[in-house]
């Protein structure tokens, strides 16, 4: 069974689609539909396994049929399920991307050494990732782009991220 830590979030189930136990399925692989060649998909623990078959193209992603799935309650209680892969069955990626979550965790400082706080999160409304970061002030998490001008160095075998952020951001 893979360890939390190799497991990586490809999609999440969105509910029901339709009265047959289809559901609504978003991918967060670069090519969507990659996400049907990384399966049997686990749930987070990665002891609860799915098998999935695209069915069709929504608004909001996919509808997918689920192996023993067949009724709308089924579906539905599968809501905000979120579905991960074995690290080893997704593609190498290049130098400058990574996984998200290979980013939650890492310590981020400025450019002269001093710490601005940790990766909590990555968000994407639609233009580019964005890292969350924790100032372990108290305060609101801060948004930073995670864009190479921002974030000139990413070094994951250090845990540590580098940012050149806009004045006064932080």
């Amino acid at each position: 069974m893979p360890q939390p830590s190799d497991l990586i979030c490809v999609g999440a189930i969105a509910g029901a689609y339709g009265v047959r136990g289809d559901v609504r399925l978003k991918s967060f692989c670069a090519v969507p539909e990659d996400i049907t060649a990384y399966a049997p998909l686990t749930d987070e623990s990665g002891t609860r396994s799915f098998d999935l078959e695209l069915t069709g193209t929504i608004a909001s992603g996919f509808a997918a049929r689920i192996a023993g799935v067949t009724t709308k309650e089924a579906a539905d209680a599968l809501r905000g399920l979120r579905l991960y892969a074995p690290r080893d069955r997704l593609p190498s990626l290049p130098d400058d991307e990574f996984y998200h979550a290979d980013l939650i965790g890492l310590d981020v400082h400025d450019t002269g050494g001093a710490r601005l706080g940790r990766v909590t999160a990555v968000q994407n409304h639609g233009a580019s990732d964005l890292l969350e970061i924790d100032t372990g002030t108290g305060r609101a998490t801060v948004l930073l782009p995670f864009t190479l001008a921002v974030v000139p160095t990413v070094d994951l075998s250090a845990r540590r991220i580098v940012a050149d952020p806009p004045e006064g951001l932080f």
